[in-house]
This record gives structure tokens, sequence and C-alpha cells, in this order.
């Protein structure tokens, strides 16, 4: 089946939260119980308006993608997929767009906070054009957002990283990933 990618409605917000708690599942299954406060994506709707967007696959959505600018560049925030349907590429398809809108708005590249070591995280990332941050490269910004991560209690629950992609800027100055 395929998902058309495209910029979130109001209509479709609602919805998100269940998305990502319906991912969040395959973290408790490996062990990882994210501490307790609102989904991410609820924070992000309601930046919407002041840098923040939410791209969706489906209709109705069945994953999301937020985005902001951290550091001059775009950050990706969180990526879901609704738990029954994880490893049909809807991910894939997510992340680039992201890339893509990203190359298109001139920025540098993309960056995300992530598990190190779990496979749809750290790994899958690196399979699609992310590396390791050096913290000698780490933006005012993204050290912001280590230190929160930090006094959340994320860091507790196993290795993470910061990863980076960055755009790849066509011959005619459009973007592609």
């Amino acid at each position: 089946m395929e998902y058309e990618v495209r910029t979130a409605r109001d209509a479709d917000l609602p919805g998100l939260a269940a998305i990502e708690n319906s991912g969040d599942l395959m973290f408790n299954e490996i062990g990882i119980v994210f501490p307790p406060g609102p989904p991410v994506v609820a924070q992000m709707v309601q930046m919407i308006g002041e840098g923040a967007e939410i791209v969706v696959a489906g209709d109705p959505p069945v994953g999301f993608a937020a985005v902001e600018e951290v550091d001059g560049a775009v950050h990706l925030e969180q990526i879901s997929v609704r738990g029954d349907l994880v490893g049909r590429g809807i991910g894939v398809l997510l992340l680039d767009e992201v890339k893509a809108r990203a190359a298109a708005a001139g920025a540098p590249g993309v960056s995300l906070l992530t598990f190190r070591d779990v496979a749809w995280n750290g790994p899958w990332y690196a399979r699609h054009g992310f590396a390791e941050l050096p913290e000698e490269r780490w933006g005012p910004g993204l050290r912001s957002y280590w230190d929160a991560e930090i006094k959340a209690g994320l860091h507790e629950l196993g290795p993470r990283l910061i990863m980076w992609a960055p755009t790849i800027v066509g011959p005619s100055g459009a973007g592609s990933s």
C-alpha cells in the first residue's frame, strides 16, 4: 500500500498522539519505559506556527514526522509509525520527505537525538545517511536538547547520541535526498 506524505492538517492532529503511543510500545518490549509526560507530538503541535512542522503519511495518518529549526538546521524531533504498520517503509517515506524539505529550504542538514543501540533508532538512521555528530560540532540548541534529555531521565534508559545527515543540493539548486 502506498501512503501519501504531506503536511499535517488540523483534522490530523488529534490522532497523532495515539500513533506515537502505539510506537512507544516497541520500546517497552526491550525494557525501555519512557518517563511519564505528554507525548512529544503534543508538544510539537503547540509549536506549529512557531517554526515547528508536522508531516504525515496516509489519510488518515498512519505515521508522522515532527521537525523544527535548531541551530540553523532542520531538527527531527520525532518519527512515529503506528505500531501495527512498523517495518513497511512508512518511516523511510517520512524521513525522505524531511530530508527533501530540508534541502529545498536550503538547510545544511538534519539533526536528531536517538538511542545509540536500539535497532530502529541509531542503526536505522545510520542506514539512511545519518552519522554521529561529534560534540565539538553541537550548537547551543543541540546542547540544550541534550541537557534537557539528561534532566528528563532519557539517558538513564540507554546510551543516546546526536546524529546528522547533510542535505544534498542538486545541480539546479533544488534539494534532493
